[in-house]
């Protein structure tokens, strides 16, 4: 895929995953469910690495490093509320909404699933990033069905503990989301700006 296209790929992905990022922030502030507060930081996250492709493709390496030390530092926001709102659902224990919980996570996985399938089409052709890009769409899949499963689980038996679980899970594996972003930011040189996409 020319240049051309797999910046038109990485822009699309990039605001889909943002728009995304604030359903399932609005929807967990709205619910408090510390899954859709955590698996939020993955849509920033995902927003953000495919930008610092964007930039990639024709910024200096001092320009990116800049806006993916801005980058890494907004993915703090999210995961902050989410280990607030696990913090208050252990101190005042509610139910978060079953039914919000699960659709919000059924629509994350459709969003995470269309990025995936946009990124495999182009994660040879823009260096480590697009690679980095298409895998973690990829692997949010997973995260995205424990949502759902912990979704079903509260429609059947009513508790705080299966949204605490996967969202602490999803925290968890989050934990160094900031610290990636910024150091794939810093990995870019000014040799990889003029990307040449494999035959």
């Amino acid at each position: 895929m020319r240049p051309a296209g797999l910046r038109t790929t990485v822009a699309i992905v990039a605001i889909l995953n943002l728009a995304y990022f604030f359903v399932e922030f609005t929807v967990a502030r709205s619910i408090g469910s510390v899954a859709l507060f955590a698996d939020s930081v993955d849509f920033l996250e995902d927003a953000s690495v495919n930008v610092l492709v964007l930039l990639a493709l024709g910024w200096a390496a001092s320009t990116r490093r800049f806006v993916g030390l801005g980058l890494a530092g907004l993915l703090l926001v999210p995961s902050f509320a989410a280990l607030w709102t696990a913090w208050e659902k252990l101190h005042a224990p509610a139910v978060t909404d079953a039914l919000q919980l699960t659709l919000t996570a059924v629509g994350a996985l459709v969003v995470n699933a269309i990025c995936a399938f946009m990124l495999a089409r182009v994660r040879h052709s823009g260096g480590s990033l697009s690679k980095a890009a298409f895998l973690s769409a990829r692997n949010d899949l997973l995260a995205n069905c424990a949502m759902i499963a912990a979704g079903c689980a509260t429609v059947f038996s009513p508790s705080i503990w299966p949204d605490l679980i996967v969202g602490l899970s999803i925290a968890g594996l989050n934990a160094t989301a900031a610290m990636e972003v910024y150091e794939a930011a810093m990995a870019e040189t000014d040799d990889e700006k003029k990307i040449t996409p494999r035959a």
